[in-house]
């Protein structure tokens, strides 16, 4: 009777350990991705960056590249852990070529990111914020930046020294 007790009490313990462990964040980003496009076909996705503790203690952007049914597309994710549990807080996306340049999270942390084809840009700047650029593949490049303020401008430092203002949305690409 000892014998069945302590097997069931360290059957609990182990359990409860268990269940109070912190989620990694790899385990919640996949579960969250693979649970979203249940059934979907020709589905994949990549996780392409992640950087942890970049607005606070505890937070992470995730830079990922999905192949859906409208093509190849980049998202910035950005989450938040509490109580040993990530949360998935706000996502925004972009296409390789769109006439949507660049675009930002509506809610603090703001959040700005955009698409880069080619190498001619050296820098981008969302208010006086430096962004990051990441290397996606070969001739597409990844760039986001975290201001505390909404509604900036974005600036591109070219190659040449040039700089330039980039309007949302390049209104020349939308007309076809």
């Amino acid at each position: 009777m000892k014998l069945i007790y302590f097997g069931l009490s360290a059957f609990f313990i182990f359990i409860m350990v268990g269940c109070s462990q912190p989620q990694t964040f790899e385990s919640f980003f996949n579960e969250k991705l693979e649970h979203l496009h249940i059934g979907e076909e020709n589905y994949s996705y990549k996780l392409v960056h992640k950087e942890f503790n970049v607005v606070h203690q505890d937070d992470a952007v995730a830079i990922f590249k999905e192949n859906n049914k409208r093509g190849e597309q980049i998202f910035i994710a950005y989450l938040e852990k509490r109580d040993k549990q990530w949360s998935w807080i706000q996502t925004r996306g972009a296409e390789w070529n769109s006439p949507m340049k660049w675009s930002s999270m509506n809610q603090p942390p703001f959040i700005y990111s955009g698409t880069i084809s080619g190498d001619s840009i050296r820098e981008v700047y969302a208010g006086e914020e430096l962004a990051q650029i990441i290397d996606v593949e070969e001739g597409k490049r990844f760039w986001y930046a975290i201001s505390p303020i909404k509604d900036v401008q974005v600036m591109v430092v070219k190659e040449d020294g040039t700089k330039e203002i980039i309007d949302e949305f390049d209104f020349k690409k939308s007309v076809r």
